[in-house]
């Protein structure tokens, strides 16, 4: 038996919902009709897909799935009329996933290309690497940004567009110290979470014999550059988060070699109808 669409889009729906009666008034079709779909589609697939707890619908792990390809499917759907129908709509935004604990200045650096067309949008999601790479597969990204390779499985390609060496920000006061081993002794720290920064910073330490004062543990390079602009601490970060405080004499950068890079990727999956700005932003960053 192949499989019907139809009855996919009412089983997707009953999932979302939850009641097959809240589903079937929302759809304007009878409840009986609605349960005859969702059995058939039962049926085409060989499986349950809906255990019944009480007067709830709730899915089995074969709905689980069935509804995680649904979604893709639908999302697959979307794109193509997206981009189908560009000729009347103009082109659709540029999707942008970046991990939360990403600069800021990095992405502005990377999207400034696209940026200069005024007629390019781009839309901006800041997420956990598991919940943005979930929706580059879902189709909902055109591309994510990150500082690591996936580890999900999938067709993904992952670009390495930069990489910086990591190094040690702070107020000119907090950085007055002869060493790099007295620096660490004296001054608080502000260590991102990140694990490329931290993993380095946490054998540098190790290699000095050291155990540095950690003043903030933080997921966000934002937070990280603007505490170290408060003299709350030294920021453990590549220039690029820092770069507009060390330009305008806020910050400066002490002048010991880490032996940390941090490196950005670009993470992709292959579409038969990618974004037609995507191939050029990568190309820019080259």
């Amino acid at each position: 038996m192949n499989l019907n669409y139809h009855h996919l889009r009412y089983f997707r729906a009953v999932a979302q919902e939850g009641h097959l009666g809240r589903t079937a008034e929302r759809m304007n079709v009878s409840q009986s009709a609605l349960s005859v779909q969702i059995k058939q589609l039962e049926e085409a697939l060989g499986q349950a897909l809906f255990d019944r707890v009480g007067r709830t619908l709730v899915l089995t792990e074969a709905g689980r799935i069935a509804l995680d390809h649904a979604e893709r499917i639908f999302s697959a759907g979307d794109e193509l009329l997206a981009t189908l129908q560009r000729s009347n709509a103009g082109a659709p935004p540029l999707r942008v996933g970046a991990l939360s604990t990403l600069s800021r200045n990095f992405q502005l650096r990377f999207l400034r290309p696209l940026l200069a067309d005024q007629a390019a949008r781009v839309s901006l999601k800041s997420g956990s690497m598991g919940v943005l790479m979930a929706d580059l597969q879902a189709l909902s990204l055109d591309v994510v940004l990150t500082t690591q390779v996936p580890e999900a499985e999938g067709d993904f390609a992952a670009q390495r567009i930069a990489e910086q060496p990591v190094a040690i920000h702070g107020v000119p006061e907090l950085l007055d110290h002869p060493t790099l081993a007295d620096l660490l002794i004296h001054a608080p720290v502000i260590l991102p979470t990140e694990s490329v920064i931290r993993a380095g910073f946490e054998n540098l330490v190790a290699g000095l014999g050291l155990t540095p004062r950690i003043v903030a543990d933080v997921d966000d390079m934002a937070m990280v550059r603007l505490l170290a602009r408060e003299g709350v601490g030294l920021a453990i970060a590549p220039p690029v988060v820092v770069a507009d405080e060390v330009a305008s004499g806020l910050l400066a950068t002490a002048p010991f070699d880490l032996g940390i890079v941090e490196p950005f990727f670009a993470v992709t999956m292959p579409r038969r109808f990618p974004h037609p700005g995507l191939a050029q932003l990568l190309r820019a960053q080259v």
